[in-house]
Order: structure tokens, then sequence, then C-alpha cells
């Protein structure tokens, strides 16, 4: 089962890559979740295409992956150039590396919870070089 679950996620990731929203709602429950507050599925498809309207280069690369018959724990890894500000920082284009340490648990099939760390630390570290 949990390799399964590793599959349907890892599915997931690559809908995500490809910006193939119409598809979003085969990985993403209903009434979805993230850090502890129902968003729902039509909030959770827009932040998502937010975030690619905003940080042309996204791209969610799994770096680790563990994952048991309900929970998937992940390490994403980012090289992006976001516009504009970026978690309030201002980046205005400028590359940043980070990483977001993240879990979903899936309930039917599609993830029904999301919390979400992203390592906004190693983001100022960046800018304040730059």
């Amino acid at each position: 089962m949990a390799t399964a679950l590793a599959d349907l996620y890892q599915g997931y990731i690559d809908c995500l890559n490809s910006q193939d929203w119409d598809n979003l709602g085969k990985y993403v429950g209903t009434e979805v979740s993230y850090n502890g507050e129902r968003v729902g599925f039509v909030a959770y498809r827009q932040a998502r295409e937010r975030e690619f309207r905003e940080i042309p280069d996204l791209h969610f690369k799994v770096s680790i992956l563990v994952s048991d018959r309900k929970t998937v724990a992940s390490r994403l890894e980012f090289d992006i150039s976001p516009s504009g500000e970026f978690l309030g920082l201002p980046v205005n284009g400028k590359r940043v590396k980070f990483c977001e340490n993240v879990f979903y648990e899936y309930e039917g099939g599609k993830i029904a919870r999301v919390w979400s760390v992203l390592d906004k630390a190693a983001v100022e570290a960046q800018l304040s070089r730059s």
C-alpha cells in the first residue's frame, strides 16, 4: 500500500509540474485542508495556479519521499526566480534555492490534509548576500 501511495503522490507532483489543472481533482480531495485550515479544492487549486503565475520557472523536485498506508512525507527542492515578493521578501526575479518539508494525509485515495514548512531562512540568507 505504501508503494501505491508513493506512486499516487508522484502522479500529483507530475500533475503540478505539467500544470494539468483539469486533472488535479484526481489527487486532491474536495474538502482539503492546508496547515490546519480547511481551504477546499477550489482555493487549493487557485493557490497552485497563482504560484505558477508568480514563479514562471516553478518546478517541484522530490528529494525525499517516505510513505505509509495513508501518509506521505516529502522534502521538495526548489531552484526558482519568483517575480515580485516571495514569502514576504523582495525577491524580484532573483534566483533562490530552498526546500519545503511537507506532509500529506490521504483519505479515499486523495489528499485530505497538507502540512507545509518552507525554509524561509535559506531565502533570506541568499537575498542578504546579493
